[in-house]
């Protein structure tokens, strides 16, 4: 490729006028290498000949001929026009200079000359090279497809210094958008043959300029810290890393004054105003420093408050004694804008869709009160004509429609409207901040609510990990349409899978049956759990516990928040045992049966086939503005179910739990939930003393990750701690405590509650665009309430010798024949009178512990944040356990990641 050899930077940076007139020459001069240095610039006055006859001999010369020499592309009958010269005409020095303006003027020439011989006038031209290509070269935070579309020069043109230094100043001013004021470009040409250039754009994006200092001078009231903190633009600080109101932005700047306007007027400061804001660029073009001129001027507080009502439906003097501002306090004039805006809403509810209400100022600077009379204008009744849906492709138009709370016909409620876009809101399909937008109908009494939805995507893969204690690695995979064909209904499946635990679930959810608001759903699973201990750092499983079920559902709204659900379920559980590691024959009756010196009496009686029948209802109330996302709102549900519509088991349920959102601050979002349930048996299984509970271990309920974090999967409540007893260095008993040597087994509970606190912690746009949303927690929780079981023990020592039977219960024997052979006996001594070695196992010694089983609060915070990471959602927690009771799992750290389509 032939060689850079022609710099226009200078285009991009001389000014116009003397220098201008300089960087045409230097362009025009250097074009190509060995191009004649003389050569003219574009915008240059023609040089004068080297010995330019007097004026008076031109003047009698007659132009005889005109020729053109040097075109390539151009006709000389098209250069030729562009001048003023024509044969028959007197040459002069003026008409050839204007010869030469009017031919640079085209743009199409880079070097033009006029010469006369005797009346044969020569016009010299060269063009301008042709446009092969367009290239950017040190571009990384605008890419080319930012940048392309703002440069005029394009491939095919015509080159023309002109729009060189303009396109220069359009990249420029683009880096200046994007806060690098230092950003510079540097235009150079390649030439290649055939009059043709490839025309490079070198950029140094350089810094992004940052807002060193904000100062404010004339504030006197509050200190600049405070006015600070009012700015959306913020100084650049270490600690600032994730803000993106660092950087300086013009756009910033403006917004800032009118948040400066809007605090003062919220602090009584009627006559506040911004003399002047000044953002200065430092010299090295690195930084920008901001100064504000302010007035304070004096405080008002509230004079008299009126309602002056011209609607009939509303009582002016009744609606005083409910506005928050009263005579004599501080004026606020937040306060005031938002009262017009509850008056507007409450107007609306009466149908009233384009409410005017304005309110009326009486400043009284003597003694400082500024009056408010609110004028309520009548406006006519609004009826909704219709109801537009636009933007779906995906989403079927009645998913949207059935949302609505309004149709074609109703008296507009304002209340309404807002209520649909929450629902809409909910369901989870469309772009976030989703609003209903109200436009004039027909005729003024008329209005059409519009939707116009983005939507967006609904399904959702997930992939989790976490890491217990326990079980190391836990694996998780859901795949989930929320909006499956557009219907909106959810098709959903899941697996999960640990070393000790696994399961498979698919459900469907139809939310509109037969387009009837009617819901309708069932869930099919299988989940298996087992339980293990440790021998030396081996896991070995001790139990397993298996159910496969079914569950059918059908929701009804009782009202517009309230909703009745009926279900049935049917269980299949399991829980075996290895016969060949926890069964035996101690009692010598040749059954091998559960050994509860092997694995615990618990085990024991949990072991067996049996099916629950389950029938259920709950009653839910949600008045939440986003299910997915919520900010504001309640929720709460009671639900109960009956065991014993057939089946073997019997017991009633009971559950509850609430929550509530609501916004604080500025952007922080403060939520408090709470939950409890109760199980009652409804068949006796055995007695206390014999350590049974009427309750089985797989109908009770379980408390740990991820219900209260902090603590591990089944972490807390009731549980069967198994502990070797070992010899220390001196022969005496010792209980060991090492996790990694201890069977644990969580027993579940009848009773437990839990409760939750959480705020939401807002960051600054440049976190906000990376989609981060950290928060702060406390978890609370407590599970107990089952009968203590029988505790099993092998003493210290020798433990327990386990005899080996035969098919008739006969202890076996190992013995040693004359012949140097063994042979398997239930003999215990051999023909020679000598005793038989016993077969069998011996239990090592060790003591069974419960623990647990109290109400008494366990209690955990922390710190989690939520990603929407380019790679999916992503989600960590980090939790630390405050109290807890003794044999208590706990766990610090969890995450999980997933992906949408």
């Amino acid at each position: 490729m032939t060689r850079r050899n022609t710099v226009l930077a200078s285009l991009a940076t001389q000014p116009a006028g003397a220098t201008a007139r300089f960087a045409a020459v230097l362009l025009a001069g250097t074009f190509l290498a060995g191009v004649p240095v003389g050569a003219m610039a574009q915008d240059a006055a023609a040089p004068a000949p080297a010995a330019s006859p007097p004026a008076s001999v031109l003047a009698t010369e007659t132009i005889q001929s005109i020729t053109v020499s040097g075109a390539q592309r151009l006709e000389p009958d098209t250069i030729r026009s562009y001048v003023q010269l024509r044969v028959g005409q007197p040459y002069t020095q003026a008409a050839a200079d204007q010869a030469l303006k009017d031919l640079y003027a085209t743009e199409l020439f880079s070097e033009v000359q006029v010469r006369n011989n005797a009346g044969a006038v020569v016009i010299e031209v060269k063009e301008n090279p042709v446009i092969n290509r367009i290239i950017l070269e040190g571009n990384k935070r605008l890419k080319d497809e930012k940048i392309t579309p703002e440069i005029k020069l394009a491939p095919r043109q015509i080159f023309t210094r002109s729009k060189v230094r303009a396109d220069v100043a359009r990249i420029i001013e683009l880096y200046k958008r994007q806060g690098r004021f230092a950003a510079t470009v540097e235009p150079k040409m390649v030439s290649l043959d055939q009059n043709r250039v490839d025309i490079v754009f070198e950029i140094n994006e350089g810094p992004k300029s940052k807002v060193r200092q904000i100062n404010i001078i004339g504030n006197e009231k509050f200190s600049d810290g405070e006015l600070r903190g009012e700015m959306v633009t913020k100084q650049a600080r270490f600690y600032r890393f994730f803000s993106g109101g660092t950087s300086y932005d013009p756009d910033r700047l403006a917004f800032d004054q009118q948040k400066l306007r809007q605090f003062y007027l919220t602090q009584g400061y009627a006559d506040f105003r911004v003399v002047s804001a000044v953002a200065e660029l430092t010299p090295d073009k690195k930084d920008f420093i901001i100064t504000y001129v302010v007035e304070e001027g004096q405080r008002y507080k509230f004079g008299d408050v009126k309602v002056d009502s011209q609607l009939r439906e509303f009582d002016g003097e009744a609606i005083v004694k409910n506005l928050p501002m009263k005579k004599g306090d501080w004026y606020n004039a937040k306060l005031v804008e938002d009262t017009v805006d509850n008056l507007s809403e409450t107007v609306g509810t009466f149908g009233y869709a384009f409410a005017d209400v304005r309110p009326q100022f009486e400043r009284n600077k003597d003694d400082l009160t500024m009056g408010i009379t609110y004028v309520l204008n009548e406006t006519p009744r609004v009826y909704v004509e219709r109801v537009d849906v636009n933007g779906n492709t995906l989403t079927q138009d009645k998913v949207i429609r059935r949302e609505f709370r309004l149709a074609e016909g109703d008296a507009f409620n304002s209340f309404q409207v807002k209520r649909s876009t929450n629902r809409i809101n909910s369901l989870g399909y469309f772009q976030e901040k989703f609003e209903v937008e109200q436009k004039p109908g027909s005729t003024p009494d008329r209005i059409i609510l519009e939707a116009n939805v983005e939507e967006k995507p609904t399904g959702q893969l997930q992939l989790s990990a976490g890491f217990s204690s326990l079980e190391s690695f836990i694996l998780q995979a859901s795949i989930e349409q929320k909006n499956f064909r557009g219907r909106g209904q959810t098709v959903g499946a899941s697996v999960n899978y640990s070393r000790y635990s696994k399961s498979a679930e698919v459900s469907f959810t139809e939310p509109y049956v037969f387009d009837k608001n009617v819901s309708a759903g069932f869930d099919i699973y299988r989940r298996d759990y087992n339980s293990f201990n440790y021998t030396n750092n081996d896991r070995n499983t001790t139990y397993q516990q298996s159910t496969t079920g079914f569950q059918g559902r059908v929701g009804v709204p009782l009202t517009e928040y309230m909703t009745a659900v009926g279900r049935y379920t049917f269980n299949i559980d399991d829980v075996t045992l290895d016969k060949n590691q926890f069964f035996s024959d101690l009692d010598g009756d040749g059954i091998s049966k559960c050994e509860p010196l092997l694995a615990g009496r618990y085990l024991c009686d949990a072991l067996g086939n049996r099916t629950s029948s389950i029938l259920g209802a709950s009653v839910i109330y949600d008045t939440l503005d986003n299910r997915a996302r919520p900010t504001r709102g309640n929720s709460a549900s009671v639900s109960a179910d009956f065991a014993g519509l057939g089946g073997s088991v019997k017991y009633v349920r009971g559950r509850f739990n609430a929550a509530k959102y609501w916004p604080v601050l500025k952007g922080f979002v403060f939520s408090v939930s709470g939950e409890g349930g109760v199980i009652k048996s409804l068949q006796n299984r055995g007695s206390a003393a014999a350590g049974v509970d009427d309750i089985r271990l797989t109908d009770r309920f379980y408390l740990g990750e991820p219900q209260i974090r902090g603590f591990d999967i089944r972490g807390v409540g009731p549980r069967v701690i198994r502990r070797p007893i070992i010899a220390d260095a001196n022969g005496n008993p010792v209980t060991v405590t090492d996790r990694k040597q201890v069977t644990d087994d969580a027993l579940g509970g009848k009773y437990y509650y839990l409760a939750h606190a959480e705020l939401e912690i807002p960051l600054g746009s440049g976190a906000r665009e990376l989609g981060l949303r950290p928060s702060v927690f406390m978890d609370v929780g407590s599970l107990w309430g089952i009968t203590k079981p029988v505790l099993q023990s092998s003493p210290f020592p020798n433990g327990i010798f386990l005899p080996s039977r035969d098919a008739t219960g006969a202890p076996l024997f190992s013995q040693v024949n004359t012949d140097g052979t063994t042979t398997i006996t239930t003999s215990a001594t051999s023909p020679a009178g000598t005793a038989n070695t016993a077969l069998g196992n011996t239990i090592p010694p060790f003591v069974e512990q419960f623990y647990g089983d109290s109400p008494k609060p366990r209690l955990s915070i922390g710190v989690g944040v939520n990603w929407n990471s380019p790679f999916g959602p992503f989600r960590i927690d980090f939790a630390k356990a405050l109290l807890k009771q003794k044999g208590d799992d706990t766990k610090s750290f969890t995450f999980n990641v997933g992906t949408q389509f």
